[in-house]
């Protein structure tokens, strides 16, 4: 069953999916230890970060909470309507609209030191990445870094606390998501570290995680469950959503029975060459 969707964001944009977004950066935050890799330098002066598709913000304003005043910040996305007003936004971060599908700006070609990327699991397609992932070195100068970060939807499993929890609805729940849109499938993940070789980064890095804390990895699904219920409100196809939420309630219950999703993540780490 499938159905199509409003734009090419398959979420709506609204202050669900942006509860969504924020708890998933503290939580991925949680996992992994770090906001950039710590391979990544961040001691030179006046260093200029983008970041990608930055949705409500929340990694760039975490990180600048943690630089001196003089770095520049820079958030790249198709829509504002996530982030806060002008006024909320710190001092020294400005927003500039960019498809990362389209090409990139004269003005920002070789302007970062840093350019971070975060969960387009579900925005692009597998024939996209290589194209992609040429306009991201673009925006990069000589040495500097891309960090991006995933999940990786093919190893998704369900973890239980005793071996005979029921875990039906919860997959079945997984399956209907899946089934919403085709971009909900990618397979390109896996190989991202492959992927920065063949686009000619060096030094590459991929730090993959199998699952997090079982605590953590509790209020991880708690957040990815928001997806379904999103799903829910972006769908016109009115049967696909009544089947959402009849299976959501089953799947609540399993949760609290002790079953959850589980997803391997993976950050990936390259740099430019200085050989212009």
């Amino acid at each position: 069953m499938s159905s199509e969707l409003k734009d090419s964001y398959v979420f709506p944009r609204d202050h669900v999916d942006n509860i969504r977004i924020n708890l998933q950066h503290y939580l991925w935050v949680a996992q992994f230890g770090y906001l950039t890799h710590p391979k990544i330098p961040l001691n030179g002066a006046h260093l200029k970060i983008a970041d990608v598709g930055t949705g409500t913000g929340a990694w760039l304003m975490d990180l600048g909470s943690r630089l001196p005043e003089s770095t520049q910040l820079s958030g790249l996305d198709i829509s504002s309507d996530a982030l806060p007003p002008d006024e909320w936004l710190p001092p020294n971060m400005t927003f500039r609209k960019w498809n990362i599908k389209d090409d990139v700006p004269e003005d920002l070609v070789g302007q970062y030191d840093i350019v971070h990327v975060r969960n387009f699991v579900y925005v692009l397609q597998d024939d996209e990445i290589p194209r992609v992932l040429d306009s991201l070195v673009k925006l990069m100068k000589p040495g500097g870094y891309l960090q991006w970060g995933e999940v990786d939807p093919t190893s998704y499993r369900i973890t239980k606390t005793k071996p005979g929890n029921r875990v039906e609805e919860l997959d079945r729940l997984m399956k209907l998501a899946l089934s919403s849109n085709t971009r909900l499938t990618p397979t390109w993940v896996t190989i991202l570290g492959t992927i920065f070789q063949e686009g000619g980064l060096e030094g590459i890095e991929c730090d993959v995680r199998e699952a997090p804390p079982p605590h953590i990895n509790l209020a991880v699904h708690e957040c990815s469950l928001l997806i379904p219920e999103l799903l829910m409100r972006a769908t016109e196809n009115k049967e696909l959503a009544q089947r959402l939420a009849d299976t959501m309630r089953q799947a609540l219950e399993q949760t609290r029975e002790g079953a959850a999703w589980t997803f391997t993540r993976l950050t990936v780490i390259g740099r430019k060459s200085n050989v212009v």
